[in-house]
């Protein structure tokens, strides 16, 4: 499986310039991608309590429409993070949008950075689906920094974990770390993509990575712009089973309820 990692420099408050950066970085991706992912916030930057109405789209908006359209023109899979409104509510959430059915995969972000608190909601369901045969779930984040968010993902028996980051300094070793212990723990394959450059306020880290079932760095970005192509050995998945399985072993379940449709898979936790 080949997936690419754009890590990008997004300003905060540019909706349309973003869309436009995005729309190029489709667009420019490798012949033979199968997926690409971009940063949390990918779709107009991190919004405030003045411009969160402003930036805020529904999923049949017109921003992730024409990610969407892009998505199918190039024949590649894309994940990236955008601000939600729904019903004069704003989230932060990332979608998997596949070239022919479009948004297969939408989640919104669970653990609120303290910065988020009061300008959006936080979700209540951590949210897999099939992909390519394999099951993949979504995270944001200051999500990782929480070992239940993955692990359940893993219960739902996820086989690939994508986050969208748009983490700062200082706290980039924070998600090396975490990042890695993730994987390892569910024994999955991990694509954590950040952002770049800063604003007024931030100055993001990059450190974008892929990491193997086995908790291993495949790939890992510095500082700046950068794009990575790489290719997953997904008999990784299996072999990183074979002599024990967390999962399997695994004594104590978090609590919440499963629902299930079709290739859909999500723990209920609120």
């Amino acid at each position: 499986m080949k997936v690419e990692l754009a890590q990008i420099a997004i300003t905060d408050g540019d909706l349309q310039g973003s869309l436009a950066r995005t729309l190029a970085v489709i667009e420019t991706a490798a012949a033979d991608t199968d997926l690409l992912v971009l940063p949390e916030s990918c779709l107009g930057g991190f919004p405030g309590k003045a411009n969160v109405a402003r930036l805020a789209e529904p999923l049949n908006g017109p921003s992730l429409t024409a990610v969407c359209n892009a998505a199918k023109a190039k024949g590649i899979s894309v994940a990236l993070g955008f601000t939600e409104e729904d019903n004069g509510r704003f989230f932060n959430s990332s979608v998997l949008i596949e070239p022919e059915q479009g948004i297969v995969l939408h989640y919104r972000k669970t653990h609120l950075w303290p910065g988020e608190v009061g300008i959006v909601e936080a979700g209540n369901r951590l949210v897999t689906t099939l992909w390519k045969g394999i099951r993949v779930g979504f995270l944001i984040c200051y999500d990782i920094e929480f070992p239940e968010t993955a692990r359940a993902l893993g219960q739902l028996g996820a086989q690939m974990l994508l986050v969208t980051n748009g983490n700062f300094d200082p706290d980039g070793p924070i998600h090396r770390t975490c990042i890695m212990a993730r994987a390892m723990e569910n024994q999955a394959f991990a694509l954590m993509v950040n952002r770049c450059g800063s604003n007024e306020e931030l100055a993001f880290c990059g450190g974008s990575a892929a990491v193997s079932p086995f908790g291993k760095l495949l790939a890992e970005a510095g500082r700046n712009e950068t794009r990575i192509s790489l290719s997953l050995d997904l008999s990784q998945l299996a072999a990183s089973r074979e002599a024990y399985g967390y999962r399997r072993d695994q004594r104590i379940q978090l609590p919440g309820q499963v629902i299930e449709q079709g290739d859909y898979k999500a723990l209920q936790i609120a």
